[in-house]
């Protein structure tokens, strides 16, 4: 029931925000914060009471929902971090539609919270269905804008594309074991194994966008900052991660190897779109999948916990970040990194946001380093070429990271005052992710993640002294090119090559080429068939059903008609020389009949004379004829 209670409250909450629609904007945020707060308190009793869900939805369809270890440290973070996230976005976030937004970041907060307690594939693809729609909505937010709707339909497209993939792995999980239970992954072997690999793989890959799905985030950016914030942390990209460390232990090498070649190339493709990106938003959206793709990388490499460990530390600091870039926007009006500058404006922020600057960096001690530098291990553990990729990501990473932070927090012209929100809605938010990047440095402390990987039973990569020093000094070297793209090519990607590369190094273009144009053009060719060849067809067979109608109309008018009416007037004929029969019948035999009577009592009264020798000559006659009978009879 509590783990019920943590999916259907932020979902009915959200859906009653957007009926009721709030006109103040303390009531909203008090609202999603009381709500929110109330979630994350039933999350953690769900946990500590080891509660379970299930529901008989149908013949053999239950719609089932367990913790194991790694979800019951998912089920804590969207909340957890959604929180500050969506209480901000109540406060600040203009235009109209407000309560809507806030309604339904709470619908997608308890979106993942079914995605995360889905302990089979139907209830986790309610969950996914779930987050996809309410991402649109989001994402299409500012309706009125019409690239807003654009950009809406198109991460709806493309995440819907993937999820194909997730109904392709249901059914053929059921036809292979006839469960829809997770735990039925592992006792798949031969074709079913690879057709479900396949579809999960593909499906988390597009929700994560991984390549080659990760342009639709950088569209996504079209939604509000609080979308892009929670977008970005712990609900929908997140979901593609979460789904391949759960799934991944039961599916086996070929499964892990498909996850680290799809994660190491977007590790790295997506380090260098961030780096070459003058938008802010875009910079981090771009860093978002290339993160994902270093989760993949561990979870692929056999060491799921390790890609936990990143997805919690990266929901902190990313989610931190997005919040400043949304700051930005508000006292600048752009996210052209060349024209932010607010370090002067807001100092408190400067100092704040140094943190998930350099948790994003990748240097220690705060907590997304250890994270980072144990995927580096996993990959290490796996594969030569997947650690030369991570690597080259945390480099990447550090330089994109750097060349933000300078850029968003340098000292610039003065702003307006009136555009700087109050100290408690600009620095509350902003602190408590800090605190909780921070608070996460314990876990380079050995006996805190030792002790964490015993209790959820995972294991924890070997270390390398060498490979540490080597992801030392590429972040240190990644930094120092970050600082100087920030400082001597602030417009980097404004309108060079660099902004061609930026745009996910061509491949919208390609995308745009090699699949949309394609499409489109299969599309007319077909509808011209549909048009000559099908509507033609059915336009004869009208046309002969109308004729053969007509032949069977007349034949009917001329042959059945005519019988009709010539039955009907025999049948009338009939009638009436029965009719007159009738009438002969019944009114001439009873006439003639008593006419006879009459006759006859006529002629016996005749026979009535009063003379006794006519008597008598009557009786001799009589008896004359008797004798005579009775002597032809003997």
């Amino acid at each position: 029931m509590i783990l019920a209670l943590v999916v259907l409250l932020p979902t009915l909450a959200g859906f009653a925000l957007i009926a009721a629609a709030p006109d103040r904007r303390g009531e909203l945020a008090l609202a999603a914060g009381f709500i929110l707060g109330a979630t994350l308190a039933l999350a953690v009793a769900a946990i500590l009471t080891g509660d379970t869900l299930l529901i008989a939805w149908g013949s053999g369809i239950e719609l089932a929902g367990r913790l194991t270890p790694l979800s019951a440290i998912m089920l804590i973070l969207p909340p957890l971090v959604a929180l500050p996230v969506v209480v901000r976005g109540a406060l600040t976030e203009e235009g109209p539609g407000l309560p809507r937004m806030v309604g339904l970041l709470l619908v997608f907060v308890g979106g993942m919270e079914l995605v995360v307690i889905a302990d089979d594939l139907v209830t986790l693809l309610v969950g996914w269905e779930v987050i996809g729609a309410a991402s649109w909505a989001l994402v299409a937010h500012r309706w009125r804008d019409p690239d807003a709707v654009t950009s809406g339909i198109w991460a709806f497209v493309v995440t819907r594309t993937g999820d194909l993939g997730l109904f392709l792995a249901l059914m053929a999980t059921v036809a292979a074991t006839g469960s829809t239970r997770l735990n039925a992954l592992g006792e798949l072997t031969g074709m079913p194994l690879v057709l479900v690999s396949a579809g999960l793989l593909v499906s988390a890959a597009a929700k994560a966008a991984q390549a080659p799905f990760s342009p639709w985030l950088f569209r996504a950016m079209d939604g509000p900052t609080p979308v892009s914030a929670l977008l970005h942390s712990a609900t929908l990209v997140a979901a593609g991660a979460y789904l391949v460390l759960r799934a991944g232990p039961m599916l086996g090498d070929g499964f892990g190897a498909g996850a680290m070649a799809v994660g190491a190339t977007t590790a790295v493709a997506g380090g260098i779109v961030a780096l070459l990106n003058l938008h802010a938003k875009r910079l981090l959206a771009g860093s978002t999948s290339a993160h994902l793709g270093l989760m993949f990388v561990a979870a692929g490499a056999g060491y799921p916990g390790v890609a936990l460990a990143h997805l919690v530390t990266h929901a902190a600091m990313k989610s931190a970040l997005f919040i400043e870039a949304g700051t930005a926007h508000e006292l600048r009006g752009t996210y052209a990194l060349d024209r932010l500058a607010i370090g002067r404006a807001v100092p408190v922020l400067t100092w704040m946001t140094l943190l998930p600057t350099l948790a994003l960096a990748g240097i220690p001690p705060l907590g997304a380093a250890w994270s980072k530098e144990k995927i580096a291990g996993a990959a290490h553990d796996a594969s030569t070429l997947a650690t030369i990729a991570v690597v080259v990501a945390g480099a990447l990473s550090a330089a994109y990271a750097m060349r933000f932070y300078v850029a968003v927090f340098s000292p610039g012209p003065d702003v307006d005052p009136g555009r700087i929100p109050s100290r408690a809605v600009l620095i509350l938010p902003s602190a408590f992710l800090a605190v909780v990047t921070l608070a996460l440095s314990v876990l380079w402390i050995p006996a805190v993640p030792n002790t964490i990987a015993d209790r959820l039973g995972v294991a924890l990569p070997p270390g390398s002294l060498g490979l540490f020093a080597a992801s030392i000094a590429a972040i240190a070297a990644g930094a120092v090119l970050g600082i100087v793209i920030a400082r001597r090519r602030a417009d980097l990607g404004s309108n060079d090559t660099a902004a061609a590369l930026g745009d996910w190094l061509g491949l919208p273009w390609l995308l745009e080429n090699a699949v949309a144009r394609p499409a489109v053009a299969l599309a007319r060719v077909l509808a011209r068939i549909d048009d000559v060849l099908v509507d033609r067809g059915v336009h004869l067979g009208a046309a002969l059903s109308r004729t053969i109608a007509h032949v069977l109309a007349r034949i009917d008018d001329t042959v059945v008609d005519r019988g009709v009416r010539l039955v009907a007037a025999l049948s009338r004929w009939l009638a009436n020389a029965g009719d007159r029969f009738g009438e002969w019948a019944t009114d001439g035999l009873p006439r003639l009949t008593a006419y006879l009577v009459g006759a006859a009592g006529g002629g016996v009264r005749r026979t009535q004379t009063g003379l006794s020798h006519h008597y008598f000559a009557i009786l001799v006659a009589g008896l004359a004829v008797a004798v005579a009978v009775l002597s032809y009879g003997a």
